[in-house]
């Protein structure tokens, strides 16, 4: 594994949990602390060609941004990028499968593995998929690091908007914001 830091100009998560919440409106998403505080807020920008989601920090400065690599991208790469150096960091990389929603997060430069983000199983997913208001099944993912130990969970909560708790248990090596960032973009990629 790489001693390459992630670090994002401007922000710094420090909490083991983080909570998303989209907006009822939109792909529209903030995150907040375990006290509460809004640190993260990303946004799907409309009618681009390739998916953009600019993050700013709680005081409205734009920190990094995900775009698309591809045009209409459904199993596709997306680059976070520190948006005040425009250094590109990670690539969200999806392996698209109707049995189980996997992504990696991938080194930039190196395109080297230094997380995974799976989905809880099969039957889940694709009971999501084809059942009649399946949609409302909440997502429960395991975020592992590159040699496939434990560091956290993303889980749904059942709600009118989208809410995912993120606890990161170990984040050794795996960028929180590449985690807090990849919560809310998996859920406006697949239209959650």
């Amino acid at each position: 594994m790489s001693d390459r830091t992630y670090d994002i100009s401007g922000i710094e998560l420090t909490d083991d949990t983080y909570t998303v919440v989209q907006s009822l409106v939109r792909n529209k998403y903030r995150a907040v602390d375990a006290a509460g505080d809004v640190v993260l807020r990303g946004k799907q920008k409309m009618f681009k060609l390739k998916e953009e989601f600019p993050f700013v920090d709680a005081d409205g400065n734009e920190v990094f941004t995900v775009k698309a690599a591809g045009m209409l991208d459904v199993a596709g790469n997306y680059v976070l990028a520190d948006s005040r150096t425009g250094e590109e960091l990670v690539i969200l990389d999806n392996d698209y499968s109707i049995l189980q929603d996997t992504w990696t997060i991938r080194d930039a430069e190196t395109e080297a593995a230094i997380a995974r983000i799976d989905s809880r199983g099969a039957v889940t997913t694709i009971a999501r998929n084809v059942l009649p208001f399946g949609e409302l099944i909440p997502h429960r993912y395991e975020i592992t690091d590159a040699n496939g130990a434990h560091v956290g969970t993303i889980a749904g909560k059942f709600s009118l908007a989208d809410t995912y708790e993120i606890t990161i248990d170990d984040a050794t090596g795996v960028p929180k914001e590449a985690v807090v960032a990849a919560a809310m973009v998996i859920d406006a990629i697949q239209g959650n």
